[in-house]
């Protein structure tokens, strides 16, 4: 029998879902049958679609408690259950570290790694009750797990996601999962802005192993399966979506591999 993944039944709010990679998220868990709601502080031009359906919009700021706290009595109001959270908004501007301020700091820190604390908190609260649970899955980066230059608050607070991650799964088990996703370079409508034209951001998809960046519905998938009965078993995990990482620097810059292959050819008389 072959292995699916079907989530219909089950309702799922995914933070951030109606663009970019959150978009890939929400149409990910459409297509597995789920309900989905996607809250953001504004709606997109177009609302996400899959599988012929369509997400339901919630209009929240997740760094607002008030605002949370109402979204999540809202869904339960509208249908009864929360099972699954897919806490994906986030993300920063270039601001070096020296130069950007206090308040700017602070604000990047409360929207990527507060935030999603205080929505997990709400979802918590319903899923603790429920007879089946739930899971929620964080929306991490690699840029917690090296050098981050230009976006040091974010890293830390994406570094910050992960440790959040393995301590909820052990303060909320048995009832509630909780697993990250360290997400490299994703190629979306936004790409441009922070690599350039579009030769710019197929260069950087030139070095990453697979070679080309992640699309929104390969971070989707992935949230679907940590979401899903197939990873029952797997809590305080976190799941790496980039691609083979990156190649490391020093090998572009030693002239060892040419070396080796000169002399290889010499010795066989090639």
């Amino acid at each position: 029998m072959a292995l699916e993944i079907d989530l219909a039944g089950s309702v799922v709010l995914v933070t951030g879902g109606v663009r970019g990679v959150g978009a890939g998220v929400s149409k990910a868990f459409l297509e597995a049958g789920a309900t989905v709601l996607a809250c953001a502080r504004r709606p997109a031009d177009d609302l996400v679609r899959g599988d012929g359906r369509e997400i339901e919009y919630l209009a929240c700021d997740v760094r607002d408690p008030a605002a949370v706290r109402g979204m999540v009595e809202s869904i339960i109001e509208r249908h009864g259950r929360l099972d699954h959270l897919i806490n994906n908004a986030g993300g920063a501007p270039f601001a070096l570290a020296a130069d950007a301020s206090r308040n700017f700091h602070t604000k990047i820190v409360e929207l990527n790694l507060l935030a999603p604390l205080l929505v997990s908190q709400a979802a918590n609260a319903v899923m603790q009750q429920q007879s089946g649970g739930g899971s929620i899955v964080m929306v991490s980066s690699v840029s917690g797990h090296r050098p981050s230059p230009g976006t040091a608050a974010y890293g830390a607070a994406k570094a910050g996601v992960d440790s959040l991650t393995a301590s909820l799964a052990v303060e909320w088990a048995p009832r509630v999962r909780i697993n990250s996703l360290v997400v490299g370079p994703v190629e979306t409508e936004q790409s441009q802005l922070h690599y350039g034209d579009q030769d710019g951001v197929d260069a950087v998809g030139e070095t990453i192993p697979l070679g080309r960046m992640a699309r929104p519905e390969d971070i989707g998938r992935c949230a679907v399966f940590l979401a899903s009965p197939l990873a029952s078993y797997v809590s305080g995990a976190t799941l790496l979506v980039h691609g083979g990482g990156e190649r490391p620097a020093f090998l572009a810059a030693s002239n060892a591999a040419a070396s080796n292959v000169a002399a290889s050819s010499t010795n066989t008389g090639a």
